[in-house]
């Protein structure tokens, strides 16, 4: 059985969201094909083909005989021409296509499966480029109709699809992301404040900066936690740190520390490698997503994982992310993100009581029972 998938969100420099999540698959499927994998049994005779626009970085998995890199053009409105053309006139064929994307390739002679992260698009329309929205409209549209599966991260994304493209619900699978391996650093407080000059004391929030993250209200919550008569004088060098590559629309979130007078307390990092990220989450004082909709929120529990206790909102899927680790807040009250930091700046307690529930809680999520749960159904869509 071969099973072709679009590799692009994997193939990028910076992985954050689906790219993220794209990669993270595509390492277990490489490793499911190591004999040595306790459940490479399962999935007996079964070859890879990654179809990419650009060849492959050095961090994707390597060539094999049952793992294959296919690079074709051309890269302007690929999954549209170029990826179809090649489908249809290339043999061997694969026998099923994922996408782990919203977009399906146009045509195809096999049957499709794609990934939809979440439909904040629908909900937030006045969030999104007019370009950016009308095409994961139009084009999530088309490839959720003619996709066999759908695959997503949540339970209330899975619900948000039913609603929105009446899909069947054996057809929309949900499985919960993992938590990227990475090696536990053994970067010092002191290391990490001389690398990105960042105070002693500070709070975290890691995601791409873009309006749905909320993070121009998070802001200004920050300037009422630090102007707040009882914490003036005791927290001089708290400091926010934002971590997260440029999205879209994000011209007033990073206008909004002058704006709300905190200029100096606020530090945006566009990029940390993958051996700081993890220092990052465990010597902040707390973690906070404000989001006003997530697919599931997946900093979340990786800052569970580093020790790091969590501020998160009270919607979407987002209390499925921190069960019963985190702190909620509602997403657009200003008044209420400040209280809640507030309350965990001052409760040293109440931190520890989080950090060891966030330990328990992430036992349940995992990259590899996420990617044998995806191989499973590929298999079942191949087979017809």
């Amino acid at each position: 059985m071969i099973i072709g998938i679009d590799g692009n969100e994997a193939n990028q420099e910076q992985k954050v969201g689906i790219s993220e999540y794209a990669y993270q698959l595509l390492l277990q499927f490489k490793e499911i094909l190591n004999p040595k994998s306790q459940i490479s049994n399962k999935f007996q005779n079964i070859k890879f083909q990654i179809y990419l626009k650009d060849k492959p970085r050095k961090d994707m998995p390597t060539e094999s005989e049952n793992w294959k890199y296919v690079v074709l053009g051309p890269k302007k409105f690929w999954t549209q021409i170029g990826l179809p053309f090649n489908l249809f006139t290339h043999f061997p064929r694969p026998d099923v296509f994922f996408s782990p994307t919203h977009y399906a390739p146009r045509l195809s002679p096999m049957p499709t499966a794609i990934a939809i992260m979440d439909v904040s698009y629908l909900h937030f329309p006045e969030l999104f480029a007019k370009k950016d929205l009308y095409q994961l409209r139009a084009w999530t549209g088309y490839s959720a109709k003619k996709a066999a599966r759908i695959f997503t991260i949540s339970q209330s994304s899975k619900d948000d699809i039913l609603k929105q493209y009446n899909k069947s619900p054996e057809d929309v699978v949900v499985t919960y992301p993992g938590i990227k391996e990475s090696v536990m650093s053994d970067v010092t407080k002191k290391q990490l404040q001389k690398k990105f000059d960042i105070s002693e004391n500070y709070i975290l929030f890691v995601g791409t900066i873009q309006p749905r993250k909320n993070i121009e209200r998070l802001i200004e919550a920050f300037a009422q936690l630090k102007n707040s008569s009882r914490l003036r004088s005791n927290n001089k060098d708290l400091e926010l740190v934002i971590v997260g590559k440029k999205g879209w629309l994000y011209e007033p979130i990073l206008a909004a520390p002058e704006k709300y007078n905190v200029s100096d307390s606020v530090k945006f990092l566009e990029f940390v490698s993958n051996e700081d990220l993890p220092a990052l989450y465990t010597h902040a004082l707390f973690f906070v997503l404000p989001s006003l909709y997530e697919g599931f929120g997946l900093p979340v529990v990786e800052a569970m994982k580093y020790g790091c206790p969590v501020i998160t909102s009270n919607v979407s899927s987002l209390p499925e992310a921190g069960g019963d680790a985190a702190l909620y807040v509602n997403p657009e009250s200003v008044e209420d993100i400040a209280g809640a930091m507030e309350k965990l700046l001052g409760n040293t307690k109440l931190r520890e009581q989080l950090v060891k529930k966030g330990y328990e809680h992430i036992k349940q999520f995992s990259w590899e029972k996420a990617a044998e749960k995806t191989l499973e159904v590929l298999q079942e869509v191949a087979k017809g």
